[in-house]
């Protein structure tokens, strides 16, 4: 059974980097559609960026230039490079892993509730 564990979450000011890491037990990483979604409270939840299985990597607007998706193959792990903060990115991060034909970003059309596997979430707090 796969299994993922984030961590790395924690509380920075306005501006600053955090790195999440997201890791995979129970299988290879990249034999999944890897995805890092968000959700802040009231709010619907967001993907942020795929891994596809080929290497293809595709980031949503509201993070594009400032998150940067990476991985650890010796260790089965990914990570969320997160940088340029903003009050806005406040929110619980999750990565999810799925065995799906289309590995897309995007959380529309429940795509992201579609995902077998989930971590426990990190949460991210941002202060202005």
């Amino acid at each position: 059974r796969v299994q993922l564990v984030e961590s790395g979450g924690g509380s920075v000011q306005a501006g600053g980097s955090l790195r999440l890491s997201c890791e995979v037990s129970g299988g290879t990483y990249n034999n999944y559609c890897m995805v890092w979604v968000r959700q802040a409270p009231g709010k619907e939840r967001e993907g942020l960026v795929a891994l596809d299985t080929d290497g293809t990597t595709s980031y949503a607007d509201s993070v594009k230039g400032r998150f940067t998706i990476s991985e650890d193959n010796e260790k089965n792990t990914l990570y969320l490079e997160m940088n340029n903060l903003e009050p806005e990115d406040t929110a619980m991060y999750y990565c999810a892993a799925d065995l799906t034909f289309r590995c897309d970003h995007t959380c529309v059309d429940a795509y992201c509730s579609t995902f077998d596997y989930w971590g426990q979430g990190a949460q991210v707090t941002v202060s202005s």
